[in-house]
């Protein structure tokens, strides 16, 4: 039993999470919208301490109030992807809020408490632990959707997240309480060891687990629970959609990894059915789903429920080699999504509006040709073409399943990747290849971070992405050990 000191120590970093919003929240009353810039900088500062927090903490599995939180190598990995989508999606926010006219200095606060949500999400050692930490992250979601108040379309996004956001909730804890009933037990290790004693509470737990997968999927975007994402993708603000694909994706698919793997790992042959059935739903609709689309955010939100599907392969392997393959595939679909969610940023007419037209691309690579490079770079890398970073990610998903012996599945990712190829593709061409649509012009002032950001995420997602593969494939199976 840890005392309240070492629980606060092993929390470190949600204790300064949580510390920092607080102190940025009172600055911003202080003084107002004008403070938006500096508070910006401050989470971004308050994300480095964190993560520094992250990287003292041994390696060790450590439990903390009362065996409701644990710190791992899970945890630690899944953190610093997620302070690095968050550090990058409230410096890219900055110029387009005060473009749009939406500059409030709560946004980066909202960010900050969002993340603090997500920590808590991938440090849960108990379902209940697991809900505080998702509602948590939620309802910083549904204030940020809605974040452009003026705009019809973000309140719009901002209503529709909230009703369908509240009803995966309710679907999750109904869940819980069935587990709690037929188990006995909320705690992960507990749930673990009850499962097992006999075919009714099997039955019972596995209905409860149901309706938990439902509710993590819903996070994910995963079919039949997606309905939501092309919607809310194209209304919210465009930097608020960069960061509902990427880090909050993160904590989700983390928890999703750790739930299935820690307290039901004794269940797999039942919830693998289901994983099986999400992976491929997904691949095949967001990949069929994008192909229509005439709007740039839209088909965004495709490719991230497409992707998702190759993110379940390596979960429904259920070994340690496909946990890692799902740590790697999540770390690269979030340098290339935040790169491609840049380049839509640095679009622009002449009167300074956002373009999200796809005609409207058409001949940028002339008028434009490094941005046009930049965002055919992430399509191609999304589509997994070699030698682009994108190709490891899909290697290792299909690597981890022909393991598993789950040939099928890796056979029909590989038919979803060549149906998805096309519309990835038809941005490339529409980029180089169409007559020149004279929309976008010259990018305005006050990004250069942005273009800082899009410069190094282009670089990961090119051939010298390599690299870095041997470290982060290290690390994504120091990380998915801790699971097995």
């Amino acid at each position: 039993m840890t005392t309240l000191l070492q629980s606060l120590v092993i929390g470190s970093p949600e204790v300064v999470l949580g510390a920092g919003a607080m102190t940025l929240l009172m600055i911003g009353v202080f003084r107002g919208d004008r403070a938006l810039r500096g508070l910006s900088w401050g989470a971004v500062i308050l994300f480095a301490i964190a993560a520094l927090t992250i990287v003292d903490d041994t390696p060790d599995r450590q439990l903390a109030w009362n065996a409701l939180y644990v710190a791992d190598a899970l945890s630690a990995y899944l953190k610093l992807l997620i302070l690095l989508g968050a550090a990058a999606s409230v410096l890219l926010a900055v110029p387009y809020l005060e473009k749009v006219g939406a500059n409030r200095f709560e946004y980066p606060v909202l960010i900050v408490l969002s993340t603090l949500g997500m920590f808590v999400m991938v440090s849960a050692n108990n379902l209940l632990t697991l809900y505080i930490g998702l509602e948590l992250m939620s309802l910083s979601a549904y204030v940020l959707a809605a974040f452009h108040r003026d705009d019809q379309r973000s309140s719009e996004a901002g209503l529709k997240y909230f009703v369908l956001g509240a009803l995966s909730s309710g679907l999750l804890l109904y869940g819980v309480s069935l587990v709690y009933g037929f188990v006995g037990s909320t705690d992960f290790a507990a749930i673990a060891a009850g499962l097992g004693a006999g075919p009714d509470r099997n039955m019972g737990a596995l209905i409860g687990l149901v309706f938990v997968v439902a509710g993590l999927a819903f996070k994910v975007s995963a079919v039949p629970f997606h309905m939501w994402t092309p919607d809310v993708y194209e209304g919210a603000p465009t930097p608020v959609a960069a960061f509902f694909a990427t880090a909050p994706k993160i904590a989700a698919m983390g928890l999703f990894l750790r739930v299935a793997l820690d307290p039901f790992s004794g269940m797999v042959s039942d919830w693998r059915q289901i994983v099986v059935f999400m992976a491929v739903a997904s691949m095949f609709l967001g990949a069929i789903g994008a192909i229509g689309q005439t709007n740039i955010k839209r088909l965004l939100a495709y490719s991230s429920i497409n992707n998702i599907g190759f993110v379940l392969i390596g979960l429904a392997a259920a070994t340690a080699a496909g946990a890692s393959a799902v740590l790697l595939y999540l770390a690269i679909y979030m340098v290339m999504t935040l790169g491609a969610f840049l380049c839509v940023l640095a679009l622009t007419d002449g009167d300074g509006k956002p373009v999200e037209r796809l005609d409207d691309l058409g001949g940028l690579a002339t008028s434009r040709p490094w941005l046009a490079t930049a965002l055919a770079i992430f399509m191609l890398s999304l589509a997994g073409l070699p030698p682009l970073f994108g190709f490891m990610a899909k290697l290792a998903v299909f690597n981890a399943a022909v393991e598993a012996n789950l040939w099928p599945l890796a056979i029909l990712g590989v038919l979803a990747s060549v149906v998805a190829a096309y519309y990835y593709l038809r941005v490339v061409k529409i980029l180089f290849f169409d007559p020149p649509a004279g929309v976008v012009v010259a990018g305005q002032g006050g990004a250069g971070i942005n273009t800082a950001m899009m410069a190094a995420a282009a670089a990961f997602c090119s051939p010298a992405g390599f690299l870095l593969l041997g470290p982060l494939s290290a690390a994504t199976r120091q990380a998915a050990g801790s699971l097995f």
